[in-house]
This record gives C-alpha cells, sequence and structure tokens, in this order.
C-alpha cells in the first residue's frame, strides 16, 4: 500500500487532534486530592494541527503547540479545591497567520518532507521557497499577520525565573501565563514580548540582526534550570557554522550573575539533530548524533534530514562556563532523543561527569510518524530504547575513552522524569514510560503508546554493577523484561513497575513532592489518561470522549489515589510539567497578551 493510500497513524484515534478550546472548565474528581497539589498546575504541551491536509506531507513532529492543564483552585470549605480544565493553542506567529488564512496551510515543510529520501531535491527546494515567498509576503504586509519567528512551540514547556516558557527547536522559547494558558510572547534571552520594559534590543540578547540571529535564535526544546543557582542553561543548534552556539541566563537575585549569550561550541562540522543535553552543577554535556539535519544537504542528493547508522556518536563534554574546553568521546552510533539526569562525582582523582539517557538503536519511529517507510540499512532487526548509563574521566587524564556505558535495565524506557529540585545531583530514583508489548525504537504507532509508569532505584543498579561492570555498550544490569518484573512480589526490587488496565495508556509524568517528604521518592506522579475502549469501530475518538488525570503513589507505585474527569480527551503529546503554587503566584508582571 503507497503512503497516500495508507490511513496516517498519527491522525487516528487520540493522536487525532482535539478542536475545541475550554478555559477553566470544572471538573470532577474521585479519591483525594494531596494537600500539596493545592494551587499548582500541570501542563503538557503537543501537537495540534489547525489545519490537517492530508494530500501534503504530515509528521508527529509538526502541528501547532497546544498546553492543556489542569489547575487545582483552592476554595473556601471541603474538599478546600476544584480541579479546572483548560487547553489553548500557543499564539505563534505560524498560528496566527494560519487562523487569519487558512489557505496558506503549511506554511513550514513537514518534518516528513526534510525526511523522505525518495523526495527529489528539487521538490524540496520549491517547499522551502514556497515557505520563504509566504514569509516574506506577510512581512510586507501583503498576507495574514506578519511571520518573524517559525516556531511552533509545541514540545516542552519549563518555569525559570518568574516566566513559564513553551519551547521547540526552530525558534525562542515562547512565555505563557498560567493558570489560563494565555500567550505572552517570545523570550530571547533578556526579556519577553508584552512584559513592562519589553526589550528595545539595547540589552544582550541570544539571535541577533539579520538571517544569521534568525537561525541563532533556534533553541532546544530542553532547556536546563539549575535548580541551586537559577541558571538556565540552553543551546541553539544551526546550519550555519559553528553550528551550536550556548547560552547561560542568570535568575534575579541568583548567585550567579553573568549572562553568557551565543558562545561558540567547537568541534561541529555540520548541523545536526539535536534534542536534549546534559547539565550537571559543573558541566554541559552535548550529544552530536549521526544524524544530520542540514539543508545544504540537499544539493548532494540528500535528505535534509538523514541517519547514518554506520557513523559515529560523539558526546562533548565541558565546564559549564567554558565551552571552548570541550573534550569530545565517541560511541557507537545511536539516537538520543532524551537525556534523565547529570552530575558531577568527586574522586581523589578529579571530578567525573556521569550521566543517564535514553538510547535508541533505530531511526524508524522518526520515518513513522511522518507516515513512511523506513529505508532498509535503517532497519534495526532488534529495536531497543533503554536508560543508559555514562561516565566521563575526569579532565586532566586527557582521555577520549569513555570510562562506562551500558544499560541499567533492558525494558523499554523513555519520556523520563527526574524531581525538579534534585535535578543535576546523583538521585536514587528516576523515573520514565514503559510498555508491555513493543517498544519506542519500533516502527509502528504502538511504539509510542504508554501502559506502564516505571521507577528505577538507580543508586542500587550502580552499587550492583559496580564489582563487575557489564561490557560496553551492550551491557545490561537488569536483563529482565516487564512482564517478569510485574510478576515479582518484591516490595525492595530496583524496578517498580505501575501498570495501567487494559486498554488505557498514560503520558509522560511529573513527579511532585510531598512537603515534609520522608524519603526521596515520598509524592506522586501525575499524568494523562485515555482509556481506549472509548474509540468507534474505525479506530477514531468520538466527541464525547475525554481522558482523566491520574495521580498515583510514587512510594508503592501501585495505587491511584485521585482521578480527575476532563471535559474531552488530551491527545497523545509531547511533554509536561508540574507547575507550584508559588512558581505561579510569583510570575513576572505581564502589559499585553497575543490574540489572534
Amino acid at each position: 500500500m503507497s503512503k497516500a493510500e495508507r490511513r496516517h497513524p498519527y491522525l487516528a484515534g487520540n493522536f487525532a487532534p482535539v478542536h475545541t478550546t475550554l478555559a477553566a472548565e470544572t471538573c470532577h474528581f474521585e479519591g483525594t486530592i494531596p494537600e500539596e497539589f493545592l494551587g499548582g498546575q500541570y501542563v503538557r504541551n503537543g501537537t495540534n494541527p489547525l489545519q490537517r491536509d492530508t494530500q501534503r506531507d504530515l509528521h508527529w513532529f509538526d502541528g501547532d503547540g497546544m498546553l492543556t492543564g489542569v489547575y487545582f483552585k483552592r476554595i473556601p470549605g471541603p474538599p478546600n479545591v476544584q480541579p479546572a480544565f483548560t487547553n489553548q493553542y500557543v499564539l505563534t506567529d505560524i498560528y496566527c497567520a494560519t487562523v487569519q488564512n487558512r489557505r496558506l496551510c503549511p506554511i513550514i515543510p513537514s518534518v516528513a518532507t526534510f525526511t523522505n529520501p525518495a523526495l527529489s531535491s528539487l521538490r524540496v527546494l520549491l517547499e522551502v521557497l514556497r515557505s520563504m515567498v509566504l514569509i516574506l509576503a506577510s512581512i510586507c504586509g501583503l498576507i495574514a499577520r506578519p511571520i518573524r519567528r517559525v516556531s511552533s512551540a509545541n514540545t516542552s514547556i519549563f518555569h525559570h525565573d518568574g516566566r513559564v516558557l513553551a519551547t521547540n527547536e526552530v525558534g525562542p522559547p515562547m512565555r505563557v501565563l498560567l493558570p489560563l494558558l494565555q500567550t505572552v510572547g517570545w523570550f530571547t534571552g533578556n526579556t519577553a514580548e508584552g512584559e513592562p520594559g519589553d526589550s528595545d534590543g539595547s540589552k544582550p540578547y541570544f539571535g541577533g540582526p539579520g538571517m544569521e540571529g534568525f537561525y541563532k535564535e533556534m533553541t532546544t526544546a530542553h532547556p536546563r534550570v539549575d535548580p541551586h543557582t537559577g541558571e538556565l542553561l540552553l543551546f541553539h543548534s544551526t546550519f550555519l557554522p559553528p553550528f551550536v552556539n550556548y547560552s547561560i541566563i542568570p535568575a534575579r537575585g541568583s548567585l550567579a550573575q553573568k549572562s553568557y549569550l551565543n558562545q561558540p561550541v567547537p568541534g561541529l562540522t555540520s548541523g545536526k539533530m539535536m534534542h536534549d543535553f546534559g547539565v550537571s552543577h559543573q558541566h554541559t554535556i552535548i550529544i552530536d548524533l549521526p544524524l544530520a539535519l542540514d539543508p545544504f544537504n540537499l544539493f548532494h542528493g540528500k535528505p535534509v534530514m538523514g541517519y547514518d547508522p554506520h557513523g559515529q556518536t560523539r558526546i562533548g563534554v565541558f565546564p559549564r562556563h567554558f565551552p571552548e574546553l570541550i573534550r569530545w568521546f565517541k560511541t557507537r552510533a545511536c539516537v538520543v532523543m532524551h537525556t534523565v539526569n547529570s552530575w558531577d562525582e568527586e574522586t581523589p582523582c578529579g571530578v567525573r561527569v556521569n550521566m543517564l539517557l535514553c538510547r535508541m538503536n533505530s531511526i524508524a519511529p522518526l520515518y513513522h510518524m511522518g507516515n513512511l517507510d523506513v529505508p532498509g540499512a535503517m532497519n534495526e532487526p532488534d529495536p531497543e530504547c533503554r536508560l543508559y548509563y555514562y561516565q566521563f574521566p575526569p579532565s586532566h587524564e586527557d582521555s577520549t575513552s569513555i570510562s562506562q556505558q551500558w544499560a541499567l535495565s533492558a525494558i523499554p524506557f523513555e519520556f523520563p522524569c527526574v524531581p525538579q529540585h534534585l535535578g543535576m545531583k546523583p538521585t536514587r530514583f528516576v523515573y520514565g514510560c514503559s510498555m508491555r508489548k513493543g517498544n519506542f525504537a519500533a516502527s509502528y504507532v504502538s511504539s509510542y503508546k504508554i501502559d506502564c509508569l516505571v521507577k528505577v532505584d538507580v543508586q542500587h543498579l550502580l552499587l550492583q554493577a559496580k564489582p563487575d561492570p557489564p561490557s560496553p555498550v551492550d551491557g545490561c544490569v537488569d536483563k529482565r523484561s516487564i512482564a517478569a518484573i510485574l510478576a515479582s512480589n518484591n516490595r525492595d526490587d530496583p524496578i517498580r513497575v505501575f501498570a495501567l488496565p487494559s486498554g488505557c495508556y498514560a503520558q509522560e509524568c511529573s513527579f511532585v513532592p510531598r512537603r515534609d517528604g520522608k524519603s526521596e521518592d515520598d509524592g506522586w506522579l501525575v499524568t494523562y489518561v485515555f482509556n481506549e475502549s472509548q474509540l468507534d469501530e474505525n479506530g477514531d475518538a468520538p466527541p464525547s470522549s475525554h481522558s482523566e488525570m491520574w495521580i498515583i503513589d510514587a512510594v508503592g507505585m501501585e495505587d491511584v489515589v485521585c482521578r480527575v474527569v476532563l471535559p474531552q480527551r488530551v491527545p497523545y503529546g509531547m511533554h509536561g510539567n508540574w507547575f507550584s503554587e508559588e512558581q505561579i503566584v510569583n510570575q513576572r508582571d505581564v502589559r499585553l497578551f497575543r490574540s489572534e
């Protein structure tokens, strides 16, 4: 069956976009809402295409950003809380232009267009030229609203220094205001549009004038915030030399006061797909995958985005404020979309850097998400996506060999979570998503349908491996399957799995700590859950279908302490975050909101 004849897997079921936005819709709940949730909000970001043209290329990474949140509003009298549901589009330049003139959609070529090896370079160049003409016409006032930035802000959301920011790789973060998820404006390292004292360009900012500045605004979807210093760390992966720039933005009144903007990271030779990176208290870790993201490939008859399974992955480690001191380490080709945690370890021989990440040995999902066939050379027979541990030697050893690199567990592991206040430390527990059948690295739609949440005792498994470390790359500490772990009755098992009922699927979880917790894991996991028994005989979600928010006890990984019934469904999406009452109350002032 040809691509045109088969149904796009990410336009069906609960992957399909929703068409209704709601503001502060009251929700019914069953169970007990912990006191720590009062005044806080869980928000998830994800793609929700405003316009679905199935005659054109489409990828799950495409689509306008939509934020979906549940706010736990304080109310007088028992139960003292009322959950309220809100979902809103992020009002980016692209979204606002599309609303005004839907015939323009899609304004930006799909990720599938840049990935498909079957498309001619001429076809791709024409798509790019079309986008450039539309953007130029909008800036000149000929069509729709001006499109000055092309980000859809559809990937992640986080808090830094009084701002809540939605992200995507192809532009700067977009500030939004909680709890109603209103769009404020683009944040470029100094102030955000719509804030009092909006920058006039006289203060430092990442990016710069002209086309070069436009590219330098391309910011990772996964910035890191140091919970100790308050610094915001991010990188900008571009198509122009030096290909990666690096920025650090301090918080007001923090221990660090100096901004480091647009610092070049040496050692890269072409544009690459870089989605995430690692940050410890003292070091930054850049991951250079054999995954090209280079428009100049078109002139060589290659796709803009392409993976070389016979290439090498390079990991660059440097002291936080000195990217010029980067050390590069080589390892076998792999795909890393998300890191988990990074930390420093003081030893008599110097500081060792440790990192946890989600390592895939296949690029197949990138093609499947665009309804494309996987090129034969890239179709791995045994796809794996595992929680991996890496250790790098102290800088004075002048070694280019990775000290340790192996899997902690054999189970599928992706969409990781580390409690915000414990990041960049050697935490005992990390959380993530898994599944009874399938794998995140496989090439079918269920490879991203999550029916298990996992808690991994990292310290236990590292101690277990210390006397006799597994073999490099292919080694694994805990070789059990999900089924074997679920069959275990050991409450001290280093891997605990919360398995959802049959037919129910979760999304990425966030950790909410108990205020006076007795242990590191004393708290709750929060996630959106959809029961697919609501789908009709064609596999579509009817308008009456809905999702729930589940609050799960993180200590035992067994009990759902509360179910919040939402007024509509939440499509399977990207990344979410928990925002405390303190973070919401202390948001920076807003002068003006964006509007459609």
